[in-house]
């Protein structure tokens, strides 16, 4: 392996994450408050990580990345950044202890949206910009803007975009790799300030109005209020529920959109199964609402609605309480929880690709049967799949559906309850943010002990990662040299 290199991209990294750190100052100088904890951080990661940077670059002999070496630095670099970004919680006294701190920058860079902050609105609002920006950065991927830098450098990008990009293909826009990631990058900029802008629109300040934007595209739901989106007025919240609903969306199929091949979009199969879930879940979700409670019809289709995009794109916004209307739409979030967004989205989960490949696999699998000598691929968009493909998604829901039993038994043991020790697990694993019990969308994770804590931001980076990309890491032929 090329740890030279390695190391030369984590210090770039580090370097990085000290440049967006300092983002928040003017807001810092804005409302009066301490610069120090983003300017120490800041300054301290930059030189920090320039320095390594460039002395590991100038002694690496290659500057070309392995496939093995790309897992290693997607894996080392999304625990270094999370790593780096505890100090201006920790400098600002927003979070008393590392384990809290580590916590909530895990939960940043993952778009998980889990928080042990109690009193959200009395942190400094530069604290508050600088937690939400940890969300749109690990949203599109860190990784994915290093991409696009790394040809200026010298060195090639491709195998850490195939081990950082979600779900069970990285399809290109453009041909070159940076390209792409330039293209992404853009579309996720412009999608960010037309939300800033709405919500602006809709009486919402600006500084709170940029990191819901933040937050939204980002699919991770970190919000500036205690009360998440509940007190929101409808306007707000609808702005909020379209832009989850993009988010959650392959941003190639974006891409196309925005070019007017409305006919492309159509076609991408895992975009019409995702738009016709969330609508058939809405309306089932809003009529069971309508049906155990009280509420108004449209409160209770803009609840229902708001809910089930939130948690189908794992944003982890909350509007309403879901575990407060009924023990049959308790449990539909709970298998909510396990759909995920497109392939290629900033959503978390198992992705709605790969519930397509399954389904359609179990059907052509009888048909098989009936058939043992006929060669019948899995067919998506009207194209036949590699056996490597479907293999790799049988593995991926078997390795998903292992590691939340896994999990779940070592959260349990721990102490908590089934049903929190279920929802946390869940809502970790698929990067969502709010649970069950006592993680449910009205609490948060500050009461749980600490190894708690620890083992749960071990798996957010599991989810973000797509499991095998840190798993792998874990097998002894990763490490042997070929």
């Amino acid at each position: 392996m090329n740890f030279k290199l390695i190391k030369s991209i984590l210090g770039l990294l580090i370097g990085l994450n000290g440049i967006f750190m300092l983002l928040g100052l003017p807001f810092a100088f804005y409302y009066g408050e301490s610069i120090m904890p983003l300017s120490v951080s800041g300054f301290g990661a930059i030189f920090i990580g320039f320095f390594i940077w460039q002395y590991y670059k100038r002694k690496a002999k290659v500057l070309e990345l392995s496939n093995k070496d790309g897992y290693l630095v997607v894996g080392l670099g999304w625990i270094t950044m999370a790593a780096v970004g505890i100090f201006p919680y920790l400098l600002s006294g927003s979070i008393l202890t590392v384990t809290d701190a580590f916590f909530e920058t895990m939960s940043g860079f993952t778009t998980t949206g889990a928080s042990i902050l109690n009193d959200i609105e009395a942190v400094p609002k530069n604290i508050l910009f600088w937690r939400s920006l940890t969300q749109w950065i690990g949203g599109m991927g860190i990784i994915v803007l290093t991409v696009a830098l790394l040809p200026m450098i010298g060195v090639g990008g491709m195998q850490m975009f195939l081990a950082e990009a979600p779900g069970i293909t990285a399809d290109k826009i453009k041909p070159r790799i940076r390209d792409t990631a330039v293209r992404l990058w853009l579309i996720y900029v412009s999608l960010t300030i037309a939300e800033t802008a709405l919500l602006m629109y809709g009486d919402m300040s600006f500084f709170d109005a940029l990191n819901h934007g933040l937050t939204t595209m980002a699919t991770g739901g970190f919000s500036t209020y205690n009360s998440s989106m509940i007190e929101q007025t409808p306007y707000i919240q609808y702005v909020i529920l379209c832009f989850m609903f993009l988010a959650g969306v392959n941003f190639s199929v974006t891409y196309f959109g925005l070019k007017g091949k409305l006919k492309k979009i159509w076609r991408d199969e895992e975009f019409k199964t995702y738009v016709s879930l969330t609508l058939i879940f809405i309306i089932i979700t809003s009529v069971g609402i309508a049906s155990f409670t009280d509420a108004p019809f449209e409160k209770a289709f803009r609840d229902g609605a708001f809910q089930v995009v939130s948690v189908i794109t794992t944003t982890g916004f909350v509007s309403a309480d879901y575990t407060s209307w009924a023990p049959l739409l308790t449990v539909l979030f709970f298998f909510f929880m396990f759909l995920g967004g497109s392939a290629g989205s900033t959503a978390g989960g198992v992705k709605m690709v790969r519930h397509v490949v399954l389904i359609k696999n179990t059907f052509l699998e009888m048909k098989r049967l009936l058939h043992p000598n006929a060669i019948i691929p899995v067919r998506l968009n009207g194209k036949a799949i590699s056996q490597n493909i479907t293999y790799n998604v049988l593995a991926f829901i078997m390795m998903y559906i292992s590691v939340f039993v896994l999990s779940a038994i070592l959260v349990g043991l721990t102490g908590l309850d089934l049903q929190s020790t279920l929802g946390a697990v869940a809502t970790s694993l698929g990067n969502i943010g709010p649970g069950f019990g006592v993680v449910g969308p009205l609490n948060n994770f500050a009461a749980l002990p600490d190894i708690t804590k620890w083992i749960l931001g071990f798996i957010m980076l599991l989810g973000r990662l797509e499991l095998f990309t840190i798993l792998i890491m874990f097998t002894p032929y990763f490490w042997k040299k070929v």
